[in-house]
């Protein structure tokens, strides 16, 4: 029997590169460590309750080529660990701290259980390959994985080069084929970032499906038959499937939604910011910064006065918000169905490291949403996009409006005061990048390797990360670094090509500093003629 409601699940899983082998204990590499011990480790975890249970559970995950890089490199896997040793550590210390108080001393255990289990997981049962975790999820049917763009960059700021564009979503999908032996069913745009046309490259990549922004497809000529409830063709057939603002709201909304909820954990209470530096430089090398542990002892409550984390309390109220969630999703689906001749697609997009990171409790609210909605499996079923196309492959063909899921809903948060500057730079790179792609060179020679590095080095200075932290007004210097030693690679490397004059030592220490893409295919960087059908005949 059909469901009245079909429920989508994406969560989209992205790092920046944040790799350096030059330094001993860089600070931007703990992105990846608290990632992978709040989210990635819990949203594993999760799953694999539901195929021991047989709860019938279909989500989508997107995976970022530079996060998939990162969790497959050696030298951070072996970081990581030192890192949750440590961490071990100070729970252990925090332990004897509170002898004499024993909610804070309850509250130290259970950190010091989450950071040994993970330990004990990472290193015995994943064997430090969270990848392949995710992969056997695939195999046994409770994931579909999907890839997004080479380095996530923003893709309606590069158009002016639609070589870029191209360079950037081609190097994507081979990456992935090159990791998972296939195609990536679907993409995941960065930001939601889409102009019209882009379809086209989606659809040369090879992918069946990519997802918009609310107003994407609702200002869509002619309009959506059926509003935001139902996915639609676009001009090369790609299907776009819309995000449902309401249901994502309650799920990511620190004020209107749950995870403002008084009782969940307090993410910016963390006891860097209450301990002694020299108490915490016992067990957490030095950064110059202030590092969140990721314990944290304290519930949002107020602005005033925040009152003691009880974890119970937290995940029977996660319990609570996800048979509120289901229950809203249903009353969709049954207003919905009546006026649509398929199941409304309920579809809800969110940032992976919501759930655990951000969102202390998500991972429990996660799991209890699959289960709520596998007591409702005739009126509510989740899927993923390739289930729904296969049931319903015909679609209403229409022109999707240029949108994104950033602040205003446009280009604003990566391009505005704090990070106009760069763009300059990141067009001329793409010119010259044109430049060397059309050069001839022997495979496997100094020459070829240059080129190629030079490819990934443009590649990285375009991550959509990097503006975005500028507008936020987080690590600004360290994003503005992080463009210039990548350009200034690009264009060290360009020069040297040109004028025959590479180093092959200075060449071999920037191929280990920017140790990503060993497929790289330098020709998706080539100049897009006017004839459309010529880059399509090339490959």
């Amino acid at each position: 029997m059909m469901a009245r409601g079909y429920l989508i699940f994406v969560l989209h899983a992205h790092l920046p590169y944040v790799r350096h082998p030059e330094h001993a204990t860089p600070f931007e590499e703990l992105w990846l460590f608290e990632a992978i011990t709040e989210s990635y480790i819990p949203l594993i975890r999760v799953l694999e309750g539901f195929r021991h249970d047989r709860i019938p559970c279909r989500i989508t995950l997107s995976l970022s080529p530079t996060l998939m890089t990162m969790l497959q490199d050696r030298l951070l896997q072996q970081r990581y660990l030192r890192h949750l040793q440590r961490l071990c550590s100070l729970a252990r210390a925090e332990i004897r701290r509170f002898r004499f108080d024993p909610e804070r001393r309850r509250l130290a255990r259970m950190y010091l259980r989450l950071f040994t289990d993970t330990l004990v997981a990472f290193r015995e049962t994943y064997r430090k390959n969270i990848l392949a975790a995710f992969k056997k999820l695939q195999d046994h049917g409770l994931l579909e994985i999907i890839i997004t763009a080479a380095t996530h960059a923003f893709l309606p700021l590069l158009k002016v080069h639609p070589s870029a564009v191209r360079a950037q979503i081609m190097t994507g999908a081979e990456y992935f084929r090159y990791l998972f032996g296939v195609a990536a069913p679907g993409m995941w745009l960065p930001e939601c970032g889409y102009y019209p046309g882009l379809e086209r490259v989606v659809q040369q990549a090879g992918f069946r499906y990519f997802f918009l922004e609310t107003h994407g497809l609702v200002h869509a000529d002619p309009a959506p038959r059926y509003g935001p409830w139902a996915p639609v063709a676009c001009a090369e057939n790609v299907a776009a499937f819309c995000r449902d603002m309401v249901a994502s709201r309650q799920i990511w909304s620190s004020t209107e939604g749950y995870p403002g909820d008084p009782v969940y954990r307090e993410f910016y209470c963390d006891i860097a910011h209450e301990r002694d530096p020299d108490y915490l430089a016992r067990y957490l090398p030095p950064r110059g910064e202030a590092v969140q542990t990721g314990i944290k002892y304290y519930c949002v409550t107020g602005h005033e006065h925040k009152e003691l984390y009880d974890p119970e309390r937290a995940r029977l109220r996660a319990q609570e918000h996800a048979k509120h969630f289901v229950a809203c999703r249903i009353e969709d689906s049954m207003r919905e169905s009546s006026a649509m001749d398929r199941p409304p697609a309920i579809t809800v997009p969110f940032d992976a490291e919501l759930f655990g990171h951000w969102w202390f409790e998500g991972p429990w609210f996660l799991d209890a949403v699959v289960r709520e909605v596998s007591k409702h499996h005739g009126i509510l079923e989740m899927v993923t996009p390739s289930d729904y196309l296969k049931r319903h492959p015909d679609l209403q063909k229409t022109y999707p409006a240029g949108s994104s899921w950033g602040y205003l809903g446009y280009n604003e948060v990566w391009l505005n005061q704090t990070n106009d500057w760069l763009y300059p730079h990141l067009h001329a790179a793409c010119a010259q990048m044109e430049e060397l792609a059309q050069k001839k060179t022997r495979t496997g020679s100094l020459a070829d390797r240059a080129r190629r590095q030079a490819a990934r080095s443009l590649l990285l200075a375009q991550a959509s990360d990097w503006p975005f932290i500028m507008r936020t007004g987080t690590t600004v210097a360290y994003a503005r670094a992080r463009i210039r030693d990548h350009l200034a690679r690009f264009h060290y490397l360009a020069r040297s090509i040109t004028a025959c004059s590479l180093d092959e030592r200075t060449l071999k220490a920037i191929e280990l500093l920017d140790a990503i893409f060993p497929t790289i295919t330098v020709r998706h960087f080539q100049p897009i003629t006017h004839n459309r059908n010529t880059y399509e005949k090339q490959n």
